[in-house]
């Protein structure tokens, strides 16, 4: 069988594309902004010593992983409409992807949280630091640093998931593949276009969290850097440390 490809045919509409890709980078933007808010309060809220809140915060939690992102959507575009609550695609793709990533990201935090040692908390205590000081820059902070790729990746498979939204006529990046496709006939080379511009969305936002982790985080590259030099030296005993080499200079 042989098969000519005809990618000069999709040039007509490459706006359409753009469109998709942008609005796309908005349903990403929107999820990650308000799906990481909504997972930090539930994370607290699940390990909060007021049983009904916890508890809430756990039925959520689990409700929301135990069920497909395509029957959630499906509940708030059209469940919602039965009831007489209508809404643009648009608006229930966001809220769907916020309740969605929140819930994902409220257990990645949650264990990145329960890993900070008891002891660092019982340290600040002893040292007098408030309470919102302590959850914040003894619990919050270390467990952000130690969750933030897995965080981040989450996010990341969010925009990649996002796709399941043309199902109910969003007009992101596959949204508008389905509709060149059936304006051109040419689905082969629509959905090959429509791979590579995810797969550089996903390269894009895999670059922006990493930088965004390299600015916040600088306590991070300081460790990464000292562990480095330590491997350095284990490696060559006679080359003492970066630090060490440092030190010798300003001696």
């Amino acid at each position: 069988m042989h098969y000519t490809f005809n990618f000069s045919g999709l040039a007509p509409y490459w706006d359409m594309f753009l469109s998709g890709a942008l609005t796309t980078l908005e349903l990403t933007l929107a999820s990650t902004v308000f799906g990481l808010i909504l997972g930090v309060l539930c994370a607290i809220g699940r390990r909060g010593a007021n049983r009904w809140v916890s508890g809430l915060c756990g039925i959520y939690i689990e409700t929301v992983r135990n069920t497909p992102f395509l029957v959630q959507i499906f509940i708030f575009f059209f469940g919602l409409s039965s009831l007489g609550y209508t809404m643009p695609a648009e608006w229930a793709a966001v809220i769907t992807m916020v309740i969605n990533v929140g819930a994902y990201s409220a257990e990645i935090i949650r264990a990145g949280m329960d890993a900070v040692p008891p002891g660092q908390v019982e340290a600040a205590e002893c040292l007098g630091l408030s309470r919102p000081r302590i959850y914040w820059h003894v619990i919050m902070l270390p467990a952000f640093e130690k969750v933030y790729p897995s965080v981040s990746s989450q996010f990341v498979l969010m925009m990649l998931m996002s796709s399941v939204t043309s199902q109910i006529s969003a007009e992101e990046l596959t949204g508008v593949a389905n509709n060149v496709q059936s304006i051109t006939f040419l689905s082969l080379e629509t959905y090959i276009v429509v791979a590579l511009l995810y797969l550089i969305l996903a390269v894009l936002l895999k670059g922006l969290f990493w930088l965004g982790g390299a600015m916040l985080f600088r306590r991070r590259r300081a460790v990464t850097r000292a562990a480095r030099a330590t491997r350095l030296a284990a490696v060559r005993p006679g080359v003492p440390p970066a630090g060490m080499m440092q030190e010798a200079r300003h001696g």
